[in-house]
């Protein structure tokens, strides 16, 4: 028997439903029995189906060994419910299915869950915000804008480090941070740690975003005990009776402790008073809302630590009155169980059992009865009772990112010269849409006709030298090619800009005008 991993991801609920039932029909033994003086081929009776199923789901990394029989039982009662089983006579639905000899088999076809349909082409980006954006419900239409002229000279002092030139700077203070623009970062922040530990590219099958309140976020950081206990500013929230009686079994002494009150059952009717007041809550404590985020992060309990951080950052979500009573009740029951003194709150189960099977609903639960929702449940709370202390902290890593990303933008900046601030404003103009054509166009050719007034003008200043106008078109060169390729395709066209001056012929000397010295000759004499 084989069960696959389902990992993290939207729908995990209907996708363990429909792995589950693909799996118990392909692989559950069927043989002939007899019933009432007749036979009955490819059927198998409801305890071998329990006893079968319930191996299954106990092996399985998707369920774990705390599967119980009962559960099992009551997932094969879904099963007939939904007629993935029929009984020898073809019988579904209305009928109850007890753990006993009572013969099933296999309909024809076993219809599975259908996954619900995406919305079309919506995908939840998570927009971290700046210190300048709109608040939020402002609308964008009809804004004045600045309009940026980016002329040769603009270009000039945004680009004259690459020419050479170095300009002044100066301190600009950023605008002051609102409430709202911290609580929007700590929630975008947040949502965004989730969505890449769950490995999703949205967040939208799995919560509605715009539910998450911010507020509860911040309270349940910095609104805690030193035992890191959410603090309420109304304690009503959570009655003082049963606090007292969570701290009474909590902290159970030894029987030597003769001011514990004692008579038989008391720590039963303790306890059962604290399951009543959980289970009737109106709202499970992990909300309808989370459901599903809960369940996907289930997905990775492969990876221990990186599920334990998934359900950090999943707990900061709740509401502080929720995370509060659930730091409260896991204490709670993770000391019960390790408690070796507290004696049997009841008979016939042990005390973990007890524990995940009395309080897995009232901690996790679907609001449309989800067919898996006890066994997803139960698995959870397993997981929780042996790592609350860690999940129901806050994750520290977040912390010290949120804090330092709100640091970094109330951070005085240096401003250079040239800069959006230093653009000498004309008349407002307003936001219009672009085709996808002019786009493009801007974005290829935007940049080159400035930088390109940007090099003639340095080619035609008269007051540079040629020996500094060579270097800055040198410096040009190799900061912008594509530019200077343009106005000078071959190195000679370069050249023509500083043209050779022509070479003075060299000074004729005197001497060299005259005849040529003549070496004495001996002339014919005279005598004869």
């Amino acid at each position: 028997m084989e069960h696959r991993i389902v990992g993290p991801g939207p729908y995990r609920a209907t996708r363990l439903w429909n792995e589950t039932v693909e799996l118990f029909r392909a692989k559950m033994p069927l043989r002939k029995h007899r019933c009432r003086f007749k036979s009955y081929e490819h059927c198998f009776t409801a305890a071998e189906a329990v006893d079968w199923l319930h191996e299954l789901l106990r092996c399985s990394q998707n369920f774990g060994p705390e599967v119980t029989r009962k559960q099992t039982v009551q997932l094969l009662k879904k099963f007939l419910k939904n007629h993935v089983i029929e009984d020898i006579k073809g019988k579904w639905g209305e009928e109850d299915f007890e753990d006993n000899r009572h013969l099933y088999r296999f309909p024809p076809s076993s219809p599975l869950k259908p996954y619900p349909k995406k919305p079309p082409n919506q995908k939840d980006v998570i927009k971290f915000p700046e210190w300048n954006d709109l608040p939020p419900g402002t609308s964008q239409e009809n804004i004045p804008v600045r309009p940026v002229v980016m002329n040769s000279e603009m270009w000039y002092k945004r680009h004259s480090i690459a020419i050479g030139e170095v300009p002044a700077c100066r301190l600009v203070h950023r605008r002051q941070l609102t409430e709202a623009n911290v609580e929007e970062i700590w929630k975008s922040m947040t949502l965004s740690y989730l969505q890449k530990i769950l490995g999703l590219d949205s967040l939208e099958e799995v919560l509605d975003v715009k539910l998450v309140n911010s507020k509860f976020i911040i309270h349940n950081v910095y609104s805690v005990s030193k035992q890191g206990v959410v603090i309420l500013d109304d304690k009503s929230k959570l009655p003082h009776w049963v606090l007292s009686a969570m701290k009474c079994l909590a902290n159970w002494p030894n029987c030597s402790d003769l001011k514990q009150p004692m008579y038989l059952g008391f720590e039963k009717d303790v306890f059962k008073t604290i399951a009543d007041y959980y289970g009737h809550l109106k709202e499970p404590l992990l909300t309808f809302h989370l459901f599903d985020a809960f369940v996907s992060v289930l997905g990775l309990l492969q990876k221990e630590k990186v599920a334990v951080e998934a359900f950090q950052i999943c707990c900061l979500l709740l509401p502080p009155e929720n995370r509060r009573k659930l730091q409260l009740l896991m204490r709670m029951m993770a000391r019960i169980c390790l408690n070796k003194e507290m004696p049997p709150l009841c008979d016939g189960f042990g005390t973990r059992t007890l524990m995940v099977q009395t309080f897995s609903r009232c901690i996790l639960c679907s609001k449309d009865e989800v067919d898996l929702d006890e066994l997803l449940a139960a698995r959870l709370v397993t997981f929780l009772m042996d790592n609350y202390q860690e999940i129901l902290k806050v994750p520290l890593a977040l912390q010290t990112s949120i804090e330092e990303r709100v640091a970094h933008l109330r951070r005085v900046q240096i401003k250079y010269p040239g800069a959006d601030m230093d653009i000498t404003l004309s008349a407002p103009s307003f936001c219009r849409q672009i085709s996808p054509e002019e786009f493009e166009y801007q974005r290829s050719y935007g940049s080159q006709e400035p930088l390109a007034a940007l090099l003639e003008e340095v080619i035609t200043d008269a007051k540079l030298s040629n020996k500094e106008k060579k270097k800055k078109l040198k410096q040009f060169q190799k900061s912008y090619p594509e530019v200077y390729q343009e106005r000078f395709p071959t190195p000679e066209s370069a050249a023509l800009l500083f043209p050779e001056k022509p070479k003075p012929k060299p000074q004729l000397l005197m001497w060299a005008l005259k005849k040529p010295f003549q070496p004495f000759q001996r002339t014919r004499s005279f005598r004869m």
